[in-house]
């Protein structure tokens, strides 16, 4: 099956350039501070990685063909870590933008914890909980809760025209952070909600669903990858978020669909893969499911994989289909 690949994965690709969607154009007095020494990550697209992702994501279409999966269902992005100085990349439909679900949370969690260090925020047993909360159970709740102790907004009544361009504004302010590290493509500015959102909420969505969360898998891999090197922020504050991304894939669980036993893992699973280990955080909702991974492996693999999909919400398979391709073959490119 052919499928439209985005062959060549450039700085562009990742959104290392130009401006976030919706993200408010900065002033003199603006609030966001680029992490000293922060280096954006330059992956160079690798020939055979792009062969490999497509592979996988090929061969995926094809298992999958007679539910009727097709190549806008589905989008990848790999990047290679095991060479921090020479990082390989490839991608397919990686600059799509897509509703994230609950993959949105790992954006504001590193945000939270560059506030954190720049002193903006001070850190609380509350908002301690509620950072677990939102990364390990992906409560959505916590994440709310979160959004409003990033952006000084909270949820409520709607607002006249004047206050509501100066809420909007200042819910904006993790967009404009991510915009001025370069990200393109994206939008993270919304609260998530198990139901609905009402009152200001709406009023930000202009009523009609817009304005909502978008990313890409190109700018969720490199997000994950500045993490998982420690570009983001100290080693302290990087052990921590990778603490709270780390996924035990070989206990037994009483909910299949956790982040641990419902996307990525089942490939680590299915392959009795217990030495290796895994970080992620998954989205899923009633049109989408989606895991962003980082995987290490005995064998010496160290891989960021992001795996956005549409429209197949309750198919277990197709994610870790696409991963399984990718740790059998994987140690074969150097």
């Amino acid at each position: 099956m052919k499928i439209l690949i985005a062959a060549v994965v450039s700085l562009a690709a990742f959104g290392l350039f130009g401006k976030a969607v919706n993200a408010q154009k900065t002033t003199k007095t603006d609030e966001i501070k680029i992490p000293a020494g922060y280096r954006p990550l330059a992956a160079k697209p690798s020939p055979a990685l792009q062969s490999l992702l497509e592979a996988a994501v090929n061969e995926t279409l094809e298992k999958f063909k007679g539910q009727n999966l097709k190549p806008e269902n589905v989008a990848a992005t790999l990047i290679d870590l095991r060479d921090p100085n020479d990082l390989k990349s490839a991608s397919v439909r990686g600059a799509e933008k897509i509703y994230p679900a609950s993959v949105v949370k790992l954006f504001y969690m590193n945000a939270l914890e560059r506030w954190l260090e720049d002193g903006r925020v001070r850190m609380t047993p509350e908002l301690e909980r509620g950072l677990k909360d939102m990364i390990v159970v992906s409560s959505n709740e916590a994440t709310q809760y979160i959004l409003d102790v990033l952006t000084g907004t909270s949820s409520g009544a709607e607002l006249p025209p004047d206050e509501f361009e100066k809420w909007a504004y200042k819910r904006n302010a993790v967009n404009r952070f991510y915009a001025a590290q370069g990200y393109a493509n994206i939008n993270v500015n919304q609260k998530t909600f198990c139901e609905d959102a009402y009152g200001i909420e709406q009023q930000f969505r202009n009523y009609k669903g817009e304005n909502r969360n978008k990313l890409t898998t190109d700018a969720t891999a490199r997000l994950l990858s500045e993490i998982v090197l420690g570009r983001t922020n100290t080693p302290e504050r990087t052990k921590i978020m990778m603490d709270l991304l780390k996924r035990d894939f070989s206990g037994q669980t009483n909910d299949p669909d956790d982040q641990a036993h419902g996307f990525t893992g089942i490939a680590l699973i299915d392959r009795k893969m217990t030495d290796a280990r895994l970080w992620s955080k998954a989205g899923w909702t009633s049109s989408t499911r989606h895991d962003a991974a980082y995987l290490e492996t005995p064998g010496g693999l160290k891989f960021v994989l992001v795996v956005f999909t549409e429209n197949f919400a309750n198919e277990r398979g197709i994610i870790p289909s696409v991963a399984g391709k990718i740790l059998d073959e994987m140690g074969k490119i150097k």
